[in-house]
């Protein structure tokens, strides 16, 4: 598999591909076209063969591209073979909803950490984890040399947990304050996570059905 420099574009796509390539093999489907592929995707059949060709090519023309084999080389691609594991940092209603429900497993991370400043809450079981004292983050961190950190404290908080998390030697930051964190550039990797943007951009959208309704009414008034 090559690598070269993606666009953030294709790499928001891959999460897509490997859903759609998910179904399709819980569907029996053994193998598929570009053009079936995007239909299903609304992706054009250029589009999808442009986006493989960053990291390989992996259809056959005349044969499209084996489910299986296309599935395993996206889910490469996306880290999910390299074991990663990962702390979770503040078990509040976010943090303890994702120990909870979220299948951390499914995607090739195993969380063996979660840690928190509440000491009715510290020493408590969620799921298999039991939580530790956020006085221990750095020595935790440090001993187990995780991968990632899954950040869910409060904003006031938020930069310096993640100052003492890319101190101890943490990788990536998976971002749910709502806040744009202050470490040093290249120190680690971060995926902010906003969910006020996608409800503000689902209402955009809205907005502007509902407009373009709103004229075809005008433009066709009822008799």
């Amino acid at each position: 598999m090559k690598r070269v420099k993606v666009s953030n574009n294709v790499i928001r796509r891959l999460p897509r591909y490997l859903q759609k390539l998910d179904e399709l093999g819980e569907s029996g489907v053994d193998r598929i076209s570009s053009g079936e592929l995007g239909r299903q995707m609304n992706l054009t059949p250029s589009q999808i063969r442009q986006d493989f060709s960053c990291f390989g090519e992996f259809g056959q023309q005349g044969y499209g591209y084996n489910v299986s084999a296309l599935r395993a080389e996206i889910a490469k691609i996306l880290g999910m073979d390299r074991n990663f594991t990962a702390v979770l940092v503040g078990v509040g209603n976010i943090g303890h909803a994702l120990i909870d429900h979220f299948s951390f497993q499914n995607y090739g991370v195993q969380l063996v950490a979660a840690f928190d400043v509440k000491q009715d809450v510290v020493g408590t079981h969620i799921g298999e984890l039991v939580v530790r004292d956020m006085k221990s983050l750095s020595t935790v961190v440090e001993e187990l040399h995780p991968d990632i950190a899954v950040l869910c404290v409060p904003k006031y908080f938020a930069n310096d947990a993640a100052k003492t998390l890319v101190s101890a030697g943490i990788k990536g930051i998976w971002n749910f304050t709502n806040v744009e964190l202050d470490v040093p550039e290249n120190a680690t990797v971060i995926e902010n996570i906003y969910f006020s943007d996608s409800l503000l951009a689902l209402g955009y959208y809205l907005s502007e059905r509902m407009d373009e309704m709103s004229k075809t009414v005008k433009n066709h008034p009822v008799n």
